[in-house]
């Protein structure tokens, strides 16, 4: 990675400044989900098996990934794809694919977040690949976490934007009752995700990779302890997975207009 794509500021447990590089306050948040990508890949190594994530800032770290394994600097790369999305943009960049089947261990994955608290808890699946996501970063070794800093919140739903919940179809709206009334303390609005038609035409439930439906929760306050929230809401029998990563991340890579923080959850 050139320099112009490598000013970063390395944290422990208090942020510590290591470079003093001019600031990116000229960058568009495309060019810095770009730069925290690029940073992201430097953990590859050559042999790893890789669960490639999905998004807008993860599909930056697929096509670098593709770029040095062309250039040679990378070989023997697996790739595990955590969407249907993912997996197209690998195949289309030559990238070796595989599955949890075959690799059960996950070496190192790279994803971005919707939401990051200061605990390293995420949100995740505003894009509805939740469920893959979940499963493939969860077997994994190492989760490095790419954002640019607009998805650094206080809490989790503190942006006011969605916490999903992926659920079964049949009954989904009792389910998406049953989610709001959980949280109402929290001011929730639970709301099933619907998509436009391609010629404009009705609303229809939005579907993932697995034939779901997801339920967007939209907080207006804290919910509290995350693992008990966790659990309640995984007792529904109609909820297949929800958007909550907790514990996962083991790397925060966050770039900002003062450059790229890096934050290890074990120091």
């Amino acid at each position: 990675m050139g320099s112009a794509f490598d000013p970063f500021v390395t944290v422990t447990e208090e942020p510590a400044v290591v470079n003093s590089p001019p600031p990116l306050s000229n960058l568009t948040q495309e060019e810095l989900k770009k730069i925290a990508a690029y940073k992201a890949v430097e953990f590859v190594e050559s042999g790893m098996v890789i669960g490639l994530g999905t998004g807008s800032t993860a599909k930056h770290a697929v096509a670098r990934i593709s770029e040095l394994l062309r250039e040679g600097k990378l070989k023997d790369i697996v790739g595990i794809p955590t969407s249907t999305t993912t997996h197209e943009q690998a195949v289309s960049l030559g990238i070796p694919l595989s599955d949890l089947d075959s690799h059960p261990v996950v070496d190192l994955s790279i994803d971005g977040a919707d939401e990051v608290d200061p605990a390293l808890n995420l949100v995740k699946g505003r894009g509805g690949s939740l469920l893959r996501e979940k499963m493939i970063e969860g077997a994994s070794k190492k989760f490095v976490v790419i954002v640019d800093e607009s998805k650094l919140v206080k809490y989790i739903g503190g942006s006011g934007l969605a916490v999903p919940v992926e659920v079964v179809p049949f009954c989904c709206d009792f389910t998406r009752g049953k989610l709001e009334e959980l949280f109402r303390e929290a001011g929730c609005v639970a709301k099933l995700r619907m998509k436009i038609g391609s010629n404009g035409g009705d609303a229809t439930p939005a579907v993932t990779d697995n034939g779901n439906y997801v339920v967007d929760l939209y907080l207006e306050r804290d919910i509290g302890d995350l693992e008990v929230a966790s659990e309640k809401i995984l007792r529904f029998p109609g909820v297949v997975e929800h958007g909550m990563f907790l514990g996962m991340a083991t790397t925060l890579i966050v770039a900002g207009k003062f450059g790229v923080t890096v934050k290890d959850r074990f120091g």
